[in-house]
């Protein structure tokens, strides 16, 4: 799922952003490590005028994903940080979409190393919008007067 250079990426990210409690989100660490690699493959998009709107497009939602799982998580926290999540998770599914689409200018390889990480924040996401609904659907427990 991580390629071989994520641990090394990890490393180099200022303790500004990598001392942050947001870097505890595993979403949000594969999502901005994503958006430093869109813009290699958006070099090289970027070389073929009919791509050019696809790189447009999916350097936008590729950034758009760690940035809106940062103001969501800056939420306090329930259904206004799952809407948040929500964003993100389209987010994350519009750049899967885009880099399928891409497929045919970048290496099938570089292709995988991006569908894979994609597809599993959208599995983290899915995950996290639906712990942060449930926070305020249950019903805080309380006596009641049954008299």
């Amino acid at each position: 799922m991580e390629d071989s250079r994520f641990g090394d990426w990890c490393r180099k990210v200022p303790g500004t952003i990598s001392g942050d409690a947001l870097w505890k989100v595993k979403a949000y660490r594969l999502a901005l490590y994503a958006s430093d690699l869109v813009w290699e493959d958006a070099a090289l998009l970027q070389k073929d005028r009919r791509a050019w709107g696809i790189s447009d497009q999916v350097v936008r939602s590729v950034g758009s994903v760690s940035a809106n799982i940062a103001e969501g998580y800056s939420r306090g926290g329930g259904r206004d940080r799952a809407r948040f999540y929500e964003y993100a998770l389209g987010s994350a599914r519009e750049s899967r979409d885009w880099y399928y689409k891409a497929r045919r200018l970048l290496a099938p390889e570089a292709v995988e190393k991006r569908l894979d990480p994609m597809t599993h924040i959208i599995r983290l996401l899915t995950t996290m919008t639906r712990n942060e609904r449930s926070v305020h659907l249950r019903e805080p427990e309380t006596d009641y007067d049954a008299t």
